[in-house]
């Protein structure tokens, strides 16, 4: 088989993996002797030392000076990981009920975060839908006093938005009571941001004290998108730090910047909403040099083939990647059942 530019044979590639593995397991250097005494490979000690120099030669394994075993490079852990990836393992269950929070989405996604923090041990990022995938459940127009008028409006997502409108003169009732009925009637069901909800805004059917009336109120449709923005969710964020810390990881300080900037999480995770498969990042494969000691594992969840936030997680490149995909797929298998039974 072919990986990375090298040229592997099955047997190479099956020591490959159970060095990383090893190394994954013990953070020790692994040597010819642990790889006889695990007593899967069933090659000669010496076979198994020459294959160890070759996966050296072509860049997948190091040698540490002060040590006889072998340790996986970035080459070596993305040969693993795309193996791991392309197994298609099932997703691993996580101990989160999430219907009591159905219309609660900030709660459900915070929960999620959470377990997969605690089962992984790892930095756990979810990013919510964009309120732009969702369409609107409802909306309230209240005569508060004769010239204040609150404009509420819900979404599929469980999102709320309310805003109030301050006019120069009493506000006739009967005005404030149609909107309400107009809004209810023909914005439900309409996707927040769309044109389709801007054309029922400027219905040219409607009088123009109708269409005054909307256009003073509008503005509540664009709060609904401008409160829930790039949302993200970060769950375990001092487990990783005081492991990077136990590993002597340096510049500890520039990893807690970076992922205390929203535009870099978001940034890791966008890509993924592109793809409907676990995606994986690895140390120099990051953008931002500053979480290149870091490996990423993230995948989508959603409605049918439209994505809608991703679940990830982040560690040492010396990570569980079997583990990291299996959990990462259940928590976007679980979410995505959590969406589809809210959205519909």
């Amino acid at each position: 088989m072919t990986e990375h530019g090298h040229d592997l044979t099955p047997r190479r590639a099956r020591i490959l993996r159970l060095v990383v593995e090893e190394h994954i397991a013990t953070g020790a250097p692994v040597g010819s002797r642990t790889l006889v005494a695990i007593g899967e490979l069933g090659y000669s000690p010496s076979t198994i030392r020459y294959e160890l120099a070759r996966l050296e030669n072509v860049g997948l394994l190091d040698h540490p000076h002060t040590s006889s075993g072998r340790v996986p490079t970035e080459a070596g852990y993305r040969f693993y990981a795309d193996e791991v990836a392309a197994q298609r393992l099932p997703g691993r269950p996580l101990a989160i009920e999430l219907e009591p929070a159905r219309h609660e989405v900030d709660v459900a996604l915070q929960a999620t975060t959470e377990a997969l923090s605690q089962v992984s041990s790892l930095l756990a990022l979810v990013s919510a839908p964009s309120v732009t995938a969702t369409v609107i459940r409802h909306v309230e127009v209240l005569l508060l006093q004769p010239q204040v008028v609150m404009v509420v409006v819900i979404t599929a997502s469980g999102s709320i938005a309310k805003r109030v409108f301050a006019f120069d003169a009493a506000v006739d009732a009967r005005l404030v009571d149609w909107a309400r009925t107009y809004l209810n009637e023909t914005v439900t069901g309409t996707g927040i941001g769309t044109s389709a909800l801007r054309r029922k805004l400027a219905n040219p059917e409607l009088s123009l004290r109708e269409t005054a009336f909307l256009h003073a109120i509008g503005g509540a449709f664009l709060e609904v998108v401008e409160d829930a923005a790039d949302r993200v969710y970060v769950g375990g964020a001092s487990r990783l730090m005081s492991e990077l810390r136990a590993r002597e990881v340096s510049d500890l300080g520039l990893i807690a910047a970076a992922l205390e900037e929203r535009a870099t999480m978001l940034g890791m995770l966008r890509e993924v909403l592109a793809t409907d498969r676990v995606l994986i990042r690895i140390g120099g494969e990051h953008d931002d040099p500053r979480v290149r000691p870091l490996a990423l594992v993230a995948a989508s969840y959603g409605i049918g083939s439209r994505n809608l936030g991703v679940v990830s997680l982040l560690g040492p490149v010396r990570m569980d990647y079997a583990g990291a995909v299996a959990t990462v797929r259940g928590a976007a298998a679980a979410l995505s059942d959590y969406v589809e039974s809210l959205y519909s």
